[in-house]
């Protein structure tokens, strides 16, 4: 089997996780090579995610390895067997490859918690609203690039919008909902389409106002993805390459913690909603 030549983020997600119990079991790639037939070189590509790997070596990988949770083998089996290609794999090629592992990444979450200081979380944005941000962050992009990306970012919506929507919980900062990242009527129609979100059970929603006491997280925004056991829950922080994919359990809990603590910065969802009404009236 030719190896890929790029490994989605969930592919690498894989990988890691063979190799982490792999390491676990304290045995070298070469020890596991023979099991396989394989060689250590093989190995290793497999667990960087350029090597497919079948869901029968990764239960015979997992038996050799000692690990008895069935349910993160049975999970890790899924990824192995999953042949998913989803509406991001319309842009491969067309954006950068982040794009469409972001996209992967959310379509297969059981749960999905996110916090927003500057901008409206992209999963709420409206057309005209994410077409202001990325004019502004790449005043140069053709319309022939910024196109495709406002249509991912609207297509991602489908996460929480369809048939079996992914529960969604956001904090947003005040600020975001206040910036004018065009005019007076994006703002509203963006005020608008979170309303819409909310009352529709598509997203339960928190604001952080700006006055309130003690709030040190200006600098933070994330998103915590749940997966279908909690070792292989994976954090998206902005990075200065783009996204970064966390999945390092003293990181995810250092997340998990954080969105606890901003949580209880922010008002409650029907406070919350009253006030992104109000915004929207003074507009």
């Amino acid at each position: 089997m030719p190896l890929r030549s790029h490994a989605t983020a969930r592919q690498v997600r894989l990988g890691t996780e063979l190799r982490r119990l792999r390491e676990a079991a304290g045995l070298k790639a070469r020890e596991v090579a023979g099991l396989l037939n394989s060689t250590s070189a093989q190995i290793s590509q497999m667990e960087l995610g350029f090597a497919g790997v079948s869901e029968e070596r990764v239960r015979r990988l997992a038996a050799h390895y000692a690990c008895t949770d069935h349910a993160l083998i049975d999970a890790l089996a899924a990824m192995a067997t999953d042949r998913t290609r989803g509406w991001w794999e319309e842009y491969r090629g067309v954006l950068p490859p982040v794009f469409q592992d972001v996209a992967e990444v959310e379509h297969h979450a059981t749960s999905l918690r996110e916090v927003v200081i500057t901008y409206v979380p992209g999963l709420l944005q409206t057309a005209d609203y994410a077409r202001a941000v990325y004019r502004y962050v790449h005043p140069g992009l053709p319309e022939s690039e910024l196109k495709p990306r406002v249509e991912h970012r609207m297509r991602r919506r489908t996460v929480i919008e369809g048939d079996r929507p992914t529960p969604y919980e956001t904090l947003i900062h005040e600020f975001a909902l206040r910036a004018r990242v065009a005019d007076r009527a994006v703002s509203r129609a963006q005020l608008r389409q979170i309303l819409d979100q909310i009352e529709q059970g598509h997203a339960t929603v928190r604001v952080i106002p700006i006055d309130q006491d003690g709030f040190g997280g200006a600098g933070i925004s994330m998103m915590y993805v749940g997966g279908p056991v909690p070792r292989l829950d994976t954090g998206l922080r902005d990075a200065p390459t783009g996204v970064a994919f966390i999945d390092a359990e003293a990181q995810l809990e250092q997340l998990r913690t954080l969105f606890l603590k901003m949580q209880a910065a922010s008002l409650d969802p029907a406070a919350s909603r009253d006030f992104i009404h109000r915004l929207k009236k003074e507009l």
